[in-house]
Formats: structure tokens, C-alpha cells, sequence
């Protein structure tokens, strides 16, 4: 039997075949065929209903890549480039997220996820990205990934799962870690210093990465989820 991997979506308005501005709980595709390569049998849960409920039937979670946190839950007046805010998903993922991690269900987060991971645990977050490093190398374009190298921290699970040398990945984000929340571990950073990695100081499987993992070339992440699970 593959372990179940609840994976959470966006809700946004899309055109696809004969329908036009359809509002639709969507995912890229590249999510559930990194979960079925790694063994895993992805299912996909929106932000509507009592997600949390969905939890029973679920043998790991990936909180996945999205819009913008509420700065509100943080603590801060939105950024004028702070968007893509959608309420509904924040309260959804922040429950979800919530019991995961009290039941000790493996644990994912991507981009987003590890953004809600932060806030969550009590940590806040830069709101735009290149006014703190000086580039947009990590969002160079709308719809482009950047390709920037990451370093994993001698030592903790990432480290063992990706290695202690550099690797370059996709990246596709704004928005980083500012103040660390307590109970995480920093695992990688980028050669600019942004925070790209996290790890929850605890025995069980809860890691996030800034990067976009479902986007490479290299499943090892989605393997290390489902082998927790």
C-alpha cells in the first residue's frame, strides 16, 4: 500500500478547456507526480469544509506553494508588494498545519509551507525579498524560477538527505524567513543569506524548504516524506 499524502491547493480563478474564469481548487501537476515517483499516493485537499478532519485517512502532509500570508498574523502592516493574500487558505493551512504537527503527521511544507510553518510556530517573515538582499534572483520573473544554490547545515536532516554541498534548485519566492520562530532549526541558507531550509526540533519528520522541490530534477525530499510516512 503507497502512504497517503494529503497535499493542500489553491482556490483561484482559471481557464482551462471550454471554461473560462472558473474559479478552481487547483495544483501544478508537478506536486502529485513527485509524490507518485516517490512512492506515495497523493490526495488533494482545498481550503474549504473542516480540512482538519481529513487528517484520519492521511499518512504525511505537504503544505505547498501559494500566495501570501496575511502580514496581520505576524504582527505587521502589509508591504505594498505583499499579494495574492487569500484569508480563507491562511485559516485552513494554519489549522491544518496545527494538528499535524500535535499528532506527529509527517510533515512537508514547500515555499508557502514553509512560510505558514514559521508564522505558525510564532515567527514573522521579509515581505519583499530583494529590498533585504539587493537582488530578485530568488523570483527573477512572473512564472520563472530562479536557479540559485543552497547549502544544507552539517548536520540535521536535510543535510542528510540532500548532502552538505551545495545544490542548486528552483526557487520561486518573494517573501523569506525574518524572525525564526522557536522550536526551528535553520538547515540551509542561500549564498546571500536567506533562510531556505527549516527543521522542527523534534524526533518525528517536520521539515520545510523555501525552494520549489516539485519543480527539479530530484525527489529525494518527497522519498524522505514518504519514507517517515
Amino acid at each position: 500500500m503507497r502512504p497517503v499524502i494529503g497535499i493542500t491547493t489553491y482556490v483561484e480563478p482559471a481557464t482551462f478547456a471550454v471554461w473560462q474564469d472558473m474559479t478552481v481548487a487547483l495544483l501544478p501537476y508537478m506536486y502529485v507526480e513527485a509524490v507518485v515517483r516517490a512512492g506515495g499516493q497523493p490526495v488533494l485537499l482545498p481550503p474549504a469544509g473542516a480540512p482538519v478532519s481529513a487528517l484520519r485517512g492521511l499518512d504525511g502532509l505537504v503544505l505547498a506553494g501559494g500566495g501570501d500570508i496575511d502580514a496581520a498574523r505576524y504582527g505587521e502592516p502589509a508591504h505594498e508588494r505583499t499579494g495574492y493574500v487569500r484569508e480563507f487558505r491562511d485559516e485552513a493551512e494554519f489549522a491544518l498545519l496545527a494538528a499535524a504537527l500535535d499528532r506527529g503527521l509527517p510533515y512537508l511544507g514547500v515555499c508557502r509551507g514553509m512560510q505558514v510553518l514559521n508564522v505558525a510556530l510564532g515567527g514573522s517573515l521579509h515581505q519583499h525579498l530583494p529590498d533585504v538582499v539587493g537582488h530578485a534572483g530568488h523570483s527573477p520573473a512572473p512564472g520563472r524560477f530562479g536557479h540559485l544554490p543552497v547549502t544544507a547545515v552539517p548536520g540535521t536532516r536535510l543535510a542528510k538527505i540532500l548532502g552538505e554541498q551545495p545544490v542548486t534548485v528552483p526557487h520561486y519566492h518573494h517573501q523569506a524567513v525574518a524572525r525564526l520562530a522557536p522550536g526551528l532549526t535553520v538547515t540551509a541558507t542561500a549564498e546571500d543569506g536567506t533562510v531556505e531550509a527549516v527543521e522542527l526540533d523534534t524526533p518525528g519528520f517536520a521539515l520545510a524548504v523555501q525552494w520549489h522541490p516539485e519543480a527539479g530534477e530530484d525527489d529525494a525530499l518527497f522519498e524522505a516524506l514518504v519514507r517517515a510516512c
